[in-house]
């Protein structure tokens, strides 16, 4: 009678001894599945991070501002009286005390306002006032209006001119792919005499 009762206990004993020892495994198991989804979710994050970074910095498409004109207009004084730009848009000089208030316009703009505007770090994308609404809008899709003008401007030799200060680009057409590069290139770029200035 005793000797069941041993073996019962000694049965009970290496059950106990083996749910611990799976449960030993199986929290093992856990901690190293968590483990491994942390450190793969911590590389993951940092990758993230690092290619964020490299995007945002990348340099233009290479040869894509080679065309660019550069000037070498200081900050100048303000002045209320129409300003006679040698470039045309003007890429610097006199311009109003008030800025253009960034944006799309369907009309002309004052070059004075515009020129104040570049001077604060926004680029300003002119188009034949002739172009259809198909090309305006094509325009449109392609930028913000932070810290950019779009609007007709006469008088300028190509379908498309952006300038920033001291800076421009003629351009063949609304699809230029090159537009893309001289905004993310420009606009409050290091040419900027008073960047983040209002717009």
């Amino acid at each position: 009678m005793g000797s069941n009762a041993q073996r019962r206990r000694e049965e009970r004993e290496k059950k106990v001894a083996q749910m611990r020892k799976e449960d030993t495994s199986r929290s093992r198991r856990s901690n190293f599945l968590l483990s491994a989804g942390l450190v793969v979710a911590v590389v993951l994050a940092v990758g993230g991070v690092v290619w964020a970074v490299q995007a945002g910095t990348e340099d233009p498409t290479p040869g894509a501002l080679d065309q660019v004109k550069v000037y070498d207009y200081q900050p100048e004084k303000h002045t209320t009286n129409p300003v006679e730009y040698t470039e045309s848009p003007p890429v610097g000089g006199e311009h109003d005390p008030t800025p253009q208030t960034c944006g799309f316009y369907d009309e002309e703009i004052s070059s004075e306002k515009a020129v104040h505007s570049l001077e604060h770090g926004a680029v300003w994308i002119t188009y034949d006032p002739a172009a259809d609404d198909g090309d305006v809008n094509t325009l449109k899709s392609r930028l913000t209006e932070n810290y950019t003008l779009l609007s007709p401007y006469p008088d300028q030799s190509a379908p498309v001119v952006a300038t920033a200060w001291n800076t421009q680009l003629e351009l063949d057409g609304v699809d230029d792919p090159r537009l893309d590069d001289f905004v993310t290139e420009f606009r409050q770029g290091p040419q900027t005499p008073e960047p983040g200035a209002t717009c």
